[in-house]
C-alpha cells in the first residue's frame, strides 16, 4: 500500500505521515519544499496543489491519498487521482462544514470527493488549540501578556494529533468510507482559562489584557501570519465564510454548546487530549 499525504509537512500531515510510517505502509508526501519534511522512510515529491498538473508523478501508483484542502483545484486534483488509480481519499476539512458556516472553502473540496467514484471520508475539526499558538504565541514570548476581546467565549478547542489520529485511522481501516467525522475537543473551556493553563505549562504568569475588538483587529493586522488572515473573523467584523465587514464589529465568534460533543474517541477508542496536555507539549514555543 502506498498513501500519498499532501500537506504532509504541516501540523496535522506531519503526525499523519509519522503515524503511517510506523504503521509500515509507503509513505509518500507531497511538498513545494524541502524544508520541515517528516522524519523516517518517506518517498518525497515537489509538488503544489495550486498546479494539478505537476502531481502527476506523485500520484503514480498512490493506493490511498490524504488531501489538504485548496478549493480552487480541488475537482482537478481528485479527476487526476481517479485516473491514476487512487481508491480513497480522506480530506481535512472543517467543522464548520457541520455546522453550516462553511460554504466556499472546506465543502467545494468535500463535493468534488464525493462526486467522484473514489472511497471518502472527511474529517472536520473544530478549532485547533494551535491557533493559540499562532494567535498569542508573539506577545506571550515578548512580553508574557495576552490581549484578547472575549475572555469569557468558550469553545472545544481539538489537539491536533486528535485529528491525525482520526485521518489515519481513515486512511488505513475499511469501515470509515462515507463518514464525515465532526472532532471537538474533550473539554469546553473559556479563552481566559486556556491563557491560565498556558500560563502554568511555561511556569511563569501570563497577564490578560481585554481589548476592545477593535483594538484587537488592529495588532491581529498588525501582527501577521494566522492572525492577520483571521482578524476579521476573530473580532466579529466578519462571518466564517468571508462576508464583508460592517462599520461594526458583529457577534462575537459563538460559545460553544452544551451537551456532550463528538470527540477522536468516538472513531479511535482513545481518550482525546486535553488543552492543559496540549499546553504543556508547546511550552517551549510560548516560552520562546
Amino acid at each position: 500500500m502506498r498513501i500519498l499525504v499532501t500537506g504532509g509537512t504541516g501540523n496535522v500531515g506531519r503526525s499523519v505521515v509519522e503515524q503511517l510510517v510506523r504503521a509500515g505502509v509507503t509513505v509518500r508526501v507531497l511538498t513545494r519544499g524541502p524544508s520541515r519534511l517528516p522524519p523516517g522512510p518517506v518517498e518525497v515529491f515537489t509538488g503544489d496543489l495550486a498546479d494539478p498538473q505537476n502531481l502527476r508523478p506523485a500520484l503514480a501508483g498512490v493506493d490511498r491519498m490524504y488531501l489538504f484542502p485548496f478549493p480552487a483545484t480541488a475537482p482537478a486534483v481528485v479527476r487526476l487521482a481517479e485516473r491514476a488509480g487512487v481508491r480513497r481519499i480522506v480530506t481535512l476539512s472543517s467543522g464548520a462544514v457541520s455546522t453550516g458556516y462553511d460554504t466556499n472553502f472546506h465543502l467545494p473540496v468535500e463535493q468534488a470527493v464525493e462526486r467522484s467514484a473514489l472511497e471518502w471520508t472527511h474529517v472536520r475539526p473544530a478549532e485547533f488549540m494551535l491557533n493559540n499558538l499562532w494567535l498569542w504565541g508573539p506577545s506571550i514570548r515578548a512580553e508574557r501578556v495576552v490581549r484578547e476581546p472575549f475572555p469569557d467565549r468558550t469553545g472545544r478547542p481539538v489537539h491536533e494529533r486528535d485529528i491525525a489520529d482520526v485521518a489515519t485511522a481513515a486512511l488505513l481501516g475499511a469501515e470509515h468510507h462515507g463518514a464525515a467525522y465532526t472532532l471537538y475537543g474533550p473539554e469546553t473551556i473559556s479563552r481566559r482559562d486556556q491563557v491560565r493553563l498556558i500560563a502554568g505549562a511555561i511556569g511563569q504568569e501570563i497577564r490578560l489584557e481585554v481589548v476592545t475588538p477593535a483594538r484587537a483587529r488592529e495588532l491581529y493586522l498588525a501582527q501577521g501570519g494566522f492572525a492577520a488572515a483571521s482578524a476579521d473573523f476573530l473580532t466579529g467584523f466578519q462571518t466564517y465564510s468571508g462576508d464583508a465587514p460592517g462599520s461594526g464589529p458583529a457577534e462575537p465568534p459563538a460559545a460553544a454548546a452544551p451537551g456532550p460533543m463528538p470527540t477522536a474517541a468516538d472513531v479511535t477508542g482513545t481518550p482525546a487530549r486535553p488543552f492543559a496536555a496540549w499546553a504543556r507539549e508547546h511550552a517551549d514555543d510560548f516560552r520562546g
